[in-house]
């Protein structure tokens, strides 16, 4: 009697590994972590006979898991949104390196990167070298600055 719960849990937990890669990690793998613990002790059970020791190992098994290791393994799969580089210098304060003047192109260091500048449209205050500017936009690889 023993080895039909057993393989059903075995069984069980290959079904919820293949769900889980078949939806693409949308449980953030605890499905397929699940469905490891489910088929660790159903092998466990058959190994040993007994279907109660299957049934214990597996929530045996699946406790450790939630207990020691979801929250590591969470913190380890949770994206960070950063904003690039483009992003990052939207509204940022920076210093004029090559005189950034009305129709006249000139240079802007930013944090650590210097970008191409230009005066933002409606701006016509001409920007001497050491002077601090503000990003107000950004299109392509140039600065709109103030």
């Amino acid at each position: 009697m023993g080895n039909w719960v057993n393989w059903s849990l075995v069984i069980a937990g290959i079904i919820c590994v293949i769900i889980e890669l078949a939806m693409g990690a949308m449980t953030g793998f605890d499905l397929a972590l699940v469905g490891a613990a489910l088929a660790v002790g159903g092998g466990i059970g058959l190994l040993t006979g007994s279907a109660n020791v299957g049934m214990l190992s597996a929530a045996g098994v699946a406790l450790i898991y939630f207990a020691l290791f979801r929250s590591w393994l969470k913190s380890k799969l949770t994206v960070r949104d950063q904003a690039s580089n483009v992003d990052a210098v939207l509204g940022k304060t920076g210093v004029v390196t090559k005189r950034v003047a009305p129709r006249d192109t000139g240079l802007v260091k930013v944090g650590t990167e210097e970008w191409r500048a230009e005066l933002a449209q409606g701006d016509e205050m001409v920007r001497e070298v050491g002077s601090t500017i503000t990003v107000s936009s950004v299109e392509g690889v140039t600065l709109k600055v103030r």
